[in-house]
């Protein structure tokens, strides 16, 4: 097939990269450290880090986990929203060859348990305020080691104490918890100064990250992220940015979190890479805060999904920053909404970018060239060294430009496969092909756009959800005979999570059943809407039919508009 998208790069950026230019993430952390050195890497909390500085912590917590018997391969898990503490545990975990899974700091005591066990992770770095979470399930995972930190940790003095005497006892932020085998963060810091560290080898096929993501099956899967699939990406994404970027010069605004591979490869590894400073947001939901630490930067690069841009839009303040540096805003995660990107670029003038990814790829797949001049409600062109195709999604054969079916992806970000799952990896890897499970189609100039997304899975703010976990979590309610969830349309979110339910017990309300998901469900997962029925539409094997019920909904909300 013809890469016809590559006639519509711009002028700078290459058709191919090499993936094998670096062995390791760790080779770029290190470049960087050099290059680099007295510029600042990362900000939080009116707080700077330089590069020399995330060195040395970095390389003083990999020398402790090496001394405590953490050897090249092992699981490390990281739990925790953006704060300085996260690059220092990051990069100390990849320098002692560690594999990094990240842990979404909301999840449920059900749902951190089948990561941790899933992934054999053998440490952990969690936030103290997320404590009690991992002690519901302490005595059912491999987790050996326990490192504790509180917001303020990494914070100049008086600041730390004052910041963690708040969060804990004016705020009340820190449940109590008791946990076995726990370490600071800080002791482990100062601890590891007094070893030395020893560099291992570390190579292109060693496992730099296990990154989860919603399984169909309900149960998370674990995408095998190779450091040669990071680096991939890495250089695919450097390369597009690098005709806007001035190395060592750019501000880039991290609101999204870092567990998040959007956020861990556009702007903690990228910017890493080319010199820029992060500016962590910790708590990106208070908007007024959030505007106000904006308008302490001149930020030149923001990456974000289309609720997070439409909230600041609508945020008191926000007009009125500065935005004579901003080079790119880039959306990802979810669809960007046309409002919202014209809406931006009124305001900013400076155009919203869409892209697209899946935690499959590293993430990033496709993304709008820099030097487009308004939203074309395109995903863009497959970066450099990618492959994309369309298929027929029953035949499987190749289809000609402007027929929409499934899009495929292959190129050097592509996963090695899911975790103890081969036949889940062979079930969307065929031939170096990955398939995305979602409908597109490719123009004239190669820009892809999406038409219809995987069949079932719910987008909530950017974060998958897949009906089959809610599924699961609420057919275990002991009043629920039936139940189906489906996406049903959001001004916010993009989407939000609808239940039908048919009851075992008349007694059982709406009220009961939220709650009950809140308990087994991160936030973003809890279903907001519930329709209680008589019975569900189902095929004739019994199977029921989610997408009859997604087009009624979806017909109520168009005859409401007409």
């Amino acid at each position: 097939m013809d890469k016809i998208w590559l006639k519509r790069y711009p002028t700078g950026v290459p058709e191919t990269i090499d993936p094998d230019r670096f062995n390791s993430l760790v080779d770029i952390f290190e470049q960087s450290i050099q290059q680099y050195g007295d510029k600042v890497a990362f900000i939080n909390m009116d707080t700077e880090m330089t590069f020399n500085e995330l060195d040395v912590l970095s390389r003083h917590f990999a020398a402790f986990l090496q001394q405590r018997g953490l050897k090249k391969g092992d699981a490390f898990a990281i739990m925790m929203p953006n704060l300085l503490q996260y690059p220092v545990a990051l990069f100390g975990a990849l320098r002692a060859g560690l594999t990094v899974v990240n842990v979404n700091p909301l999840y449920t005591p059900r749902e951190l348990k089948h990561q941790l066990v899933d992934a054999n992770v053998k440490a952990i770095v969690i936030l103290e305020n997320f404590a009690h979470t991992l002690q519901k399930v302490e005595d059912c995972v491999p987790v050996e080691q326990v490192f504790v930190t509180a917001i303020g940790d990494l914070l100049p003095a008086p600041k730390r104490w004052l910041v963690n005497a708040v969060v804990r006892h004016v705020k009340k932020m820190v449940p109590a918890y008791q946990l076995q085998h726990t370490t600071s963060f800080r002791a482990s810091l100062k601890q590891g100064e007094k070893f030395s560290y020893q560099r291992p080898e570390i190579m292109g096929d060693d496992l730099a990250f296990l990154q989860y993501t919603g399984g169909t099956t309900g149960l998370a899967k674990g995408a095998m992220l190779s450091h040669r699939n990071m680096v991939a990406n890495l250089e695919m994404v450097s390369a597009l940015v690098a005709p806007l970027v001035n190395d060592g010069e750019e501000t880039v605004v991290t609101a999204l979190p870092l567990y998040h591979i959007f956020a861990l490869t556009a702007n903690c590894l990228t910017f890493l890479k080319h010199g820029g400073q992060n500016l962590l947001i910790t708590n990106p939901r208070d908007m007024k805060g959030f505007v106000k630490e904006l308008s302490k930067y001149p930020f030149s690069i923001i990456a974000g999904v289309n609720t997070l841009f439409n909230g600041l839009l609508n945020t008191e303040g926000f007009k009125d920053l500065d935005f004579s540096h901003l080079k790119i805003a880039l959306g990802g995660g979810m669809a960007v909404q046309r409002a919202v990107a014209e809406n931006w670029q009124r305001v900013t003038k400076s155009r919203l970018l869409e892209g697209y990814g899946l935690t499959e790829c590293s993430p990033v797949v496709t993304v709008n060239p820099t030097d487009i001049e308004e939203y074309n409600g395109t995903i863009g062109l497959p970066l450099p060294s990618t492959d994309v195709r369309v298929v027929d999604t029953e035949t499987g054969e190749v289809l000609p430009q402007g027929e929409a079916g499934e899009l495929q992806v292959k190129g050097p970000q592509v996963m090695v496969g899911y975790l103890n799952r081969p036949d889940e990896t062979a079930q969307v890897m065929k031939d170096g092909w990955f398939a995305t499970g979602d409908i597109g189609v490719m123009d004239s100039d190669g820009f892809f756009r999406i038409v219809d997304r995987k069949k079932d899975m719910i987008l909530v703010s950017g974060f998958n959800v897949y009906p089959n976990e809610i599924e699961d979590v609420i057919a275990a309610h002991p009043k629920v005979l039936e139940v189906a969830a489906v996406g049903v349309p959001h001004d916010a979110s993009g989407e939000q999570v609808k239940l039908f339910v048919v009851r075992k017990d008349a007694s059982l309300t709406e009220k009961e059943l939220i709650q009950y998901a809140r308990e087994n469900l991160t936030g973003y997962k809890v279903p907001k809407l519930v329709e209680f029925r008589d019975e569900l539409p189902k095929t004739n094997v019994g199977k029921i039919l989610r997408r009859e019920l997604r087009d009624e909904e979806m017909a109520k909300i168009e005859g409401k508009a007409d």
